[in-house]
């Protein structure tokens, strides 16, 4: 198993991440240009910790994203379904609690978080209208979501040149940096076959979610969604 397709089976997924899990942090700085952490700032001061908050950072992975939440005096928590993924960020950063678990059907209480956020994540979800329902039960009334994935870019004649970057160039350069470059096929068909900024607030909205809001990144190639539960 080398990469999955758009029917996003749980556990083709899961197996896809597992293979690039060694390389993974290092792939995405080279194939966003670096963008990835300017990404990670944004949604570290949407999110607006306080010291003491639980957090809950879905997908993710090795726990990147997940290290500023406690650099910041927060108590996050790091959930990813793959395995691999969480066992290379256990050993990196073991003070960091990593949970092994389905966006679709969490290990945990209702609203057990004061804020819950998703990077890049929902995209690979077989059922994201569902995973955004989870999320709303396990935040606390007037807790925060903040969603940050790959979207449209708002101007057309990048759109154009960023779509032929995704199917030609991405998987190119996947090739030399990934430890699973054809995984990175599969990445890219799922970012042309996501919804645009405005498709992606009707499923957060649907979920239950209020006062829907987003934000462009680097021109719509990235998009933040925030949100706050009734």
């Amino acid at each position: 198993m080398t990469r999955a397709d758009l029917a996003k089976a749980p556990h083709e997924v899961a197996a896809m991440f597992d293979g690039v899990a060694s390389r993974y942090d290092l792939t995405n700085t080279v194939l966003s240009l670096r963008q990835d952490r300017s990404w990670r700032r944004a949604v570290v001061k949407a999110l607006d910790l306080r010291p003491g908050e639980k957090v809950l950072d879905l997908a993710a992975g090795t726990g990147t994203s997940t290290e500023p939440f406690a650099a910041l005096g927060a108590k996050p928590v790091a959930c990813d379904f793959s395995r691999g993924m969480l066992a290379v960020g256990a050993r990196r950063r073991p003070d960091l609690s990593f949970v092994a678990g389905d966006a679709t059907r969490l290990p945990f209480a209702d609203g057990a978080f004061d804020a819950v956020t998703i990077s890049f994540g929902l995209r690979n979800v077989v059922e994201p209208q569902a995973a955004l329902a989870e999320m709303l039960r396990v935040t606390r009334p007037g807790g925060r979501l903040v969603v940050c994935e790959f979207s449209h870019p708002t101007w057309a004649p990048f759109r154009t040149v960023y779509t032929e970057y995704l199917m030609r160039a991405l998987p190119a350069i996947a090739r030399r940096t990934a430890s699973n470059p054809d995984a990175y096929v599969y990445l890219a068909e799922s970012i042309r076959a996501w919804p645009d900024q405005a498709g992606l607030s009707r499923w957060v909205a649907g979920a239950g979610w209020t006062g829907v809001a987003w934000k462009d990144l680097t021109g719509g190639i990235v998009a933040l969604h925030r949100a706050t539960r009734p």
